[in-house]
């Protein structure tokens, strides 16, 4: 129905548009049919994205209840003006004294610690998409590209974080199983594999810390995730399984701990400095994985920001980028609740 009134508002336009002009009936049929193919040729020209969608779809896929990043604290509060995060965090307790005699007490106060960090500014490369190929080719091209940077940008924020969360050697274990093949990038000979005793070690850890026994969490790659099973009886793995949880992320459950995988977690050098992961390491490198209680660590999201500049003269197309403000660290200044596990060099 909204076709066929369109379409008499348009002839109807292009009637009185032929007598000005001096044309007849043909002339006004011909400027009313081309009126209509006006809404198809803007579709064909491209027309803007709805940017607040975009912009929540990034935050919503990014701290997704099946990401580790949503297993933190929310610092997002705390941002200021879109860079800095401060945090205060509390002081030694006051001294509790039994059938205390001496009087006046002595009045202590107590001393707070701000931690602060600032955001990381991530953005993506602009992309053009061409006017021809937003018209011909039968998939939608611009969603199918904005889908897949908004995946690799979720990917970069995602181990950039992780990356701040991962402590210093002196809050780290190492693993104590058997000789295993290094796998971390350009790593040669064997490492200690990761096993159901480095996960005991960990829980043992936690509990002399007096961290909270729920909300305990693990993360590793998948090839500390594999030397994980094979150390776990036939009865210990059906156990480890059945509390399995994929759809928030978790893989299984053990000493306390839900155990999340990922393709990759953590680097640490053979001098103890942790790296970020890349395609270059070297020959010592080993992996690590992290246990951390969720308020321990933080994450905190700043601006995202959507742009595009249609049908741009100087390229002949549209242009899209995206850019978003995020970060995080350790809550305790103690480090208390997260330990890395770091692979140890094995003969």
């Amino acid at each position: 129905m909204k076709k066929i009134v369109a379409l008499m508002f348009n002839l109807i336009i292009g009637f009185v548009l032929a007598f000005f002009m001096g044309g007849g009936l043909y002339a006004a049929v011909g400027i009313g049919g081309g009126l209509s193919l006006l809404p198809k040729m803007h579709d064909g020209l491209g027309m803007a994205i709805q940017k607040e969608i975009w912009m929540n779809s990034i935050v919503e896929g990014l701290f997704a209840d099946n990401t580790f990043l949503s297993k933190a604290f929310n610092a997002d509060e705390f941002v200021n003006q879109g860079k800095t995060v401060h945090i205060q965090n509390a002081g030694v307790a006051s001294k509790v004294e039994k059938n205390r005699t001496q009087f006046p007490a002595t009045v202590k106060q107590r001393t707070d610690i701000d931690l602060t960090f600032n955001l990381d500014n991530y953005s993506t490369d602009p992309i053009k998409i061409d006017l021809a190929e937003t018209v011909e080719l039968s998939y939608n091209k611009r969603e199918s590209v904005l889908k897949q940077d908004k995946t690799v940008l979720h990917e970069a924020i995602s181990e950039g974080i992780l990356y701040e969360w991962f402590p210093a050697i002196a809050n780290a274990i190492r693993t104590t199983g058997g000789a295993v093949l290094a796998h971390t990038p350009s790593a040669t000979g064997n490492r200690k594999a990761f096993t159901k005793a480095d996960v005991k070690a960990a829980m043992t850890k936690f509990n002399k810390d007096n961290v909270p026994a729920t909300g305990r969490y693990m993360l590793i790659d998948a090839d500390m995730y594999d030397q994980l099973i094979d150390s776990l009886t036939d009865k210990e793995a059906t156990a480890f399984h059945a509390a399995a949880d994929i759809k928030n992320g978790i893989v299984g459950r053990l000493f306390s701990f839900d155990i999340m995988m990922r393709s990759r977690v953590g680097v640490y050098t053979t001098s103890g400095s942790k790296k970020l992961w890349s395609t270059t390491g070297a020959a010592t490198d080993n992996a690590a994985g992290l246990a951390w209680h969720e308020d321990s660590v933080c994450r905190a999201l700043g601006e995202v920001i959507a742009r595009e500049a249609l049908n741009d003269p100087t390229y002949y197309g549209d242009i899209y980028s995206f850019e978003v403000r995020a970060g995080g660290r350790a809550m305790r200044n103690d480090v208390k609740g997260l330990l890395a596990i770091v692979q140890d060099a094995a003969a």
